[in-house]
This record gives C-alpha cells, structure tokens and sequence, in this order.
C-alpha cells in the first residue's frame, strides 16, 4: 500500500516504544492525531490508553477498524474519520501524536485554545525549532510566542529520517507540551492573538508601523491609543525582540472590553 499524500509511518520500534512511554497513559483518555497504520495506536493500547483517533484517509480508517477489532489491547480505541484541525473531538486528556506535517501550526493552535492536560507530539525539525524559540530571538515567531504564552515545551528527542516509512526528506523532533496559565495577565485572549498574529505578518516592521497596519482590524481610534501610550522602545523595536510581557502591555493598552 503506498502512503497517503503528506504521510510518513513511523516503523523504528524503539522511537515507538520511547514516545509511547514519555506519559503515563494507562486508564486515560489520549488523543492521536494520524495514526496512519496504527504502530503508535497499538503501543498506547497496550499500555491501557483509550485512544481517541483521528484519521483523514478513509482507507486507514478501514483497515485501522479491522486490524484492532481482531486485536485485544487493555485500553479501547474510538477511531473518528476526518480532518483533525475542524472535526468536533470528545472530551480527552492528554494528546500522543505523530502529526502530519501540513497541519502542525492550526492543530496545536486548536490544541491549545481546547485545552488538555499533557501532550509529546512529533513535529519536523524545523517547525519544533522555530516553536522552541525563546521570545526575544531572532528565530522567534507567532508560533514561538503563541505556545510558549500558554505553555511550558520541552524537545524530547530528534528522529532521523529512516525512522520513518516512507523516509521523509527532514529529521523530526518530539517534544512534550504542559499547558499553563500566561505568565502576564491577558484580559481577552482573542485580541491578545490578533496582536500577535498583526506584528509577525508584518515582521519587519517596527511595532509602531505594524500597529497601523492592523487599523482594519483593531480599529484606527484604537491603534492611535495605543500608539500614544505605549513607550517608546516597545514602538521601535520589531516583534522577534519583544518579550512576553511585551505582547501582553500591547493588548491590553487601549484595551476596551
């Protein structure tokens, strides 16, 4: 069987076997996004998971549903066919997965705005290293502030690409991801995105010139009180070299709920 459009299996035993182990799974509720052929699926319900699985391709789904209906496991597994970043997810605890690569950035988004205990998800190098950049760096990004504002990452360990079937063409990182509270209040989450999202599309441009260029979205009456209010160093500087607490002062100035 060839593998579906941006689907690489993950077959090393050992990588399996080490993902699998990084949370106590038995008697809990875990999400997996991907599971593909089910070697991830399989290594969570022997440890006593219930897995809650979310396939896109409708003929994994059908041989994931033969293959485990014949297995027996010590957890049970609800496999939910369809796309993982709109399709309505039961209520879980904790999030194991191989992700596909193309939805890495709006799943861990959902993730986050739905909330879960702990998650060790696969990502490609690349985009874990871009998500594990400290605020303040030249590698930080909406991705980077997003995660880590309500979040504490950690990188578990890198795979090469021959862990992997079909070998994918980058080496992949797993880290594992502990949601917490901000560090600096936020009064409204959603303006606090917008704020965020506004400054990076625009990155190379001071606060100040990206602010306006977010009139259509804050409001020009809004974007003038914040630019009349917030210090000048903030205005000047570009949003890779603003911290957390940066982005929150923004958000909330000329804040009006």
């Amino acid at each position: 069987m060839s593998a579906p459009r941006d689907q690489h299996f993950l077959v090393d035993p050992g990588a399996i076997d080490r993902i699998a182990s990084l949370l106590p799974v038995s008697g809990r509720i875990v999400l997996e996004v991907g599971p593909g052929r089910g070697a991830l699926t399989r290594a969570l319900l022997h440890r006593g998971a219930d897995v809650v699985a979310v396939e896109l391709d409708r003929h994994l789904c059908t041989d994931l549903t033969a293959t485990f209906s014949a297995e027996i496991a010590f957890g049970q597994l609800h496999l939910i066919p369809g796309d993982a970043t709109r399709v309505p997810l039961p209520p879980f605890e904790l999030v194991v997965s191989n992700l596909p690569y193309s939805i890495s950035s709006p799943l861990t988004f959902r993730l986050l705005d739905i909330g879960f205990s702990e998650a060790v998800l696969m990502y490609q190098y690349e985009f874990a290293r871009r998500m594990l950049a400290a605020p303040g760096s030249p590698d930080c990004g909406r991705l980077s502030v997003m995660v880590r504002t309500y979040a504490e990452v950690t990188r578990c360990f890198d795979l090469p690409p021959r862990s992997f079937s079909p070998e994918p063409q980058v080496r992949s990182t797993v880290v594992r991801i502990r949601p917490r509270d901000p560090p600096h209040p936020i009064a409204d989450r959603k303006r606090y995105a917008d704020v965020v999202r506004v400054l990076f599309s625009h990155r190379r441009k001071t606060v100040r010139n990206g602010l306006r260029s977010g009139r259509g979205i804050f409001g020009g009456e809004t974007v003038d009180r914040m630019i009349a209010h917030l210090p000048e160093e903030i205005l000047a500087a570009r949003p890779e070299r603003l911290t957390l607490a940066d982005f929150a002062a923004i958000a909330s100035t000329g804040y009006e709920a």
